[in-house]
Formats: structure tokens, C-alpha cells, sequence
């Protein structure tokens, strides 16, 4: 398993540009690298599917995708719907399943609407990996987890509990009321709120539906009938961006608290103008790269996603398949002030 060190010191090298989305609901595709395919990875075709298009989460995580495909010499195509609703993304799995993809990466919905698509798809020989936003096991072959969901949600926490002096009124601003990995962290902050600070109480629960207009309307929303309100933890990158934006030219701004979920590139001009004092993620692009790894280690007879495989993820190194079919990318990490200019994603 990759360890958390050897991880960090791989954000020191990041890209600064985010990969470009040329159309709300098609794709792009691109061939692998020149000269033939090193390895059996020439005739890989791979297929990105995220939550939605124009997410800037998922145009950094599926640039990290298609740069391991180029690196394995496999074809690369990344598709995806205009909203992340659940069951948008059947008819583009349907669709790469009849194209005869070899594998397909998914960030998903919902846990259990795309679930017999996907099953539709490994029985037409197309192999299934989810990262980021997991589907139940029985539909997918792998999960490239980005981090341990507790360690999501004890970050964010920590995070609120310091901002707010441990104490007052606190909301959540999530992703889509049916996204897997949102609940799956709400659920544990709300466990660890309880057991370890009862002096922080959870307000409430708002969905801006990882659309930038939504959340910003949810966080006008929040501050107005929660007059009291100490701080907002968004767990997702679109909400707190747009929460972040709305703060910046509020009265709220130093008053409310604002952490969760974000990028580097994102937070940057919030946290230098004092609107946001730190935030956490871990590195999408990473990620998606990871992903892409494990969906050629599947096609090539590697892994079947059993406990206890191990294959290379390229220059991230080896990794080895937990229970249920989960590998782990490594830990969450925390930006400021103090570090926020050494990365560019």
C-alpha cells in the first residue's frame, strides 16, 4: 500500500491546468502515446465517466486518467451528463458497453440506480472500476477510494471544531441528497459530532446539488434562518467554492466559519482574503490516475479484485486490493494560508 509521505511528496509535482470539457453531455477521446503500446496496454480503451461534466474536481481527476493512458498506450474518452442526478449516467454506460469499451470508470450517483447498467456492461466484457463516489459491490469489479470515509470525516470535523472554537452552531453543505460518499461522510461526522463534541451541534443538512448557482443559494439560504450560525462545512468542492464566494462579499465573512472539501486553485483567493482559513482534500489527480491503473491491471488479467491483489499504479507504485474490492489512495490533507501556493490543482 502506498504510504501517506511518499503520496504528499507526489503533490510537490502537480500540473497547474485543468483539463478542458469540450462538450456539456458528449465526450473526448484521445489515442495513447506514439510508438506502439508497451505492454499489452495498446488496445485499452478506457472510459471516464464522472458524476457530471464541467466539475472542475472531475476535469482534474480525469485528466490524471487520461495521462495514465497515455502512459500505458491505451485509448482514452471521457463522457458524462450535464447534472449529477442518478440515473443520468445509464444511457452513457449503456453506450460503452455497446461500443465494446474495455473498462470503464465510474464516479457514481447513486449507489444503486446505475446498478444494472453496469451489470449489463461486465457481462458484454467491459470491466468496472468506481472512484471517488462508490456503487454497491456486486456492480462494479474495483473502488480506487481517494481516502478511508472515517478519515474524510474526522478531518472536517477536526477542521469545524477548531475554526469554531468547539462550540455553537454548525451546518452541512452537501453534493446531491443521493450521492454514496456525501451521506457516507455525513453520517460519520454526525457520529463523531455526538461522541467527541457535544458542544457543536448540527443545524442542519442543505443539498446544492454540486451546481455552483444552487450552493451559493444555499448558503444565502443557511445564514438567513440560521442567524447564529457559527460555521458551514461543504464536502464537496462545487459547494464550497460557491459557499466561499458568497461569504467573501457577506457580512458573514470572518463571522461564519467555512470549511469542508476543495482545490488548491479553487480556495486560493478565499483563503488569502481571509474568507476561508484552511480546507482539506486529497489529490484528485492522483486519483483518476490510480483509477486508470487499475482499470488496465482488470483488462490485463492482473487482478480480478479480490482481496489481497496487488498491482502498479504507474509512478504512484504498488497497491494492494482491500475487503470488498476497495483500494485506498492515502489520507486526506489539510491546506492554509501557510501552504496553499505550493500546490497548483
Amino acid at each position: 500500500m502506498k504510504i501517506y509521505k511518499t503520496r504528499l511528496g507526489a503533490l510537490g509535482v502537480l500540473v497547474a491546468s485543468l483539463a478542458l470539457v469540450t462538450s456539456a453531455c458528449g465526450g473526448s477521446s484521445s489515442g495513447g502515446a506514439s510508438g506502439g503500446s508497451g505492454g499489452s496496454g495498446g488496445d485499452i480503451s478506457v472510459t471516464f465517466l464522472p458524476k457530471n461534466l464541467g466539475n472542475p474536481y472531475f476535469d482534474t481527476s480525469d485528466k490524471g486518467g487520461k495521462t495514465a493512458v497515455g502512459e500505458f498506450g491505451g485509448t482514452f474518452k471521457e463522457v458524462g451528463p450535464d447534472q449529477a442526478s442518478p440515473d443520468a449516467q445509464v444511457p452513457f454506460i449503456n453506450t460503452a458497453a455497446q461500443q465494446g469499451t474495455k473498462a470503464l470508470v465510474v464516479s457514481a450517483n447513486d449507489p444503486k440506480a446505475i446498478g444494472s447498467a453496469l451489470n449489463q456492461a461486465r457481462q458484454a466484457g467491459t470491466k468496472v472500476v468506481t472512484f471517488d463516489s462508490d456503487v454497491e459491490p456486486q456492480y462494479r469489479d474495483l473502488f480506487v477510494n481517494q481516502a478511508t470515509a472515517e478519515g474524510i470525516a474526522k478531518v472536517q470535523v477536526d477542521m469545524a471544531a477548531k475554526l469554531t472554537g468547539d462550540t455553537g452552531e454548525i451546518a452541512i453543505l452537501s453534493a446531491a441528497a443521493n450521492a454514496t460518499n456525501q451521506n457516507a461522510w455525513i453520517k460519520l461526522m454526525k457520529a463523531d459530532l455526538a461522541k467527541d463534541h457535544p458542544n457543536l451541534k448540527l443545524v442542519d443538512v442543505v443539498y446544492g446539488n454540486d451546481d455552483d448557482q444552487t450552493s451559493f443559494d444555499k448558503t444565502a439560504a443557511l445564514l438567513q434562518a440560521h442567524p447564529d450560525l457559527k460555521g458551514i462545512v461543504s464536502p464537496t468542492t462545487v459547494g464550497i467554492a460557491a459557499a466561499a464566494r458568497y461569504l467573501s462579499t457577506s457580512d458573514a465573512k470572518g463571522k461564519v466559519a467555512l470549511t469542508g472539501l476543495g482545490t488548491p486553485n479553487q480556495m486560493r483567493e478565499y483563503v488569502k482574503d481571509g474568507t476561508v482559513q484552511q480546507f482539506a482534500q486529497w489529490n484528485p489527480e492522483d486519483l483518476g490516475y490510480h483509477a486508470a491503473y487499475a482499470a488496465k491491471a482488470l483488462v490485463d488479467g492482473d487482478i480480478t479484485g479480490k482481496e489481497g491483489d496487488t498491482f502498479k499504479a504507474g509512478k504512484l507504485g504498488e497497491y494492494k486490493v482491500g475487503a470488498d474490492g476497495t483500494v485506498l489512495l492515502g489520507d486526506p490533507y489539510v491546506f492554509d494560508k501557510s501552504n496553499i501556493d505550493k500546490f497548483k490543482f
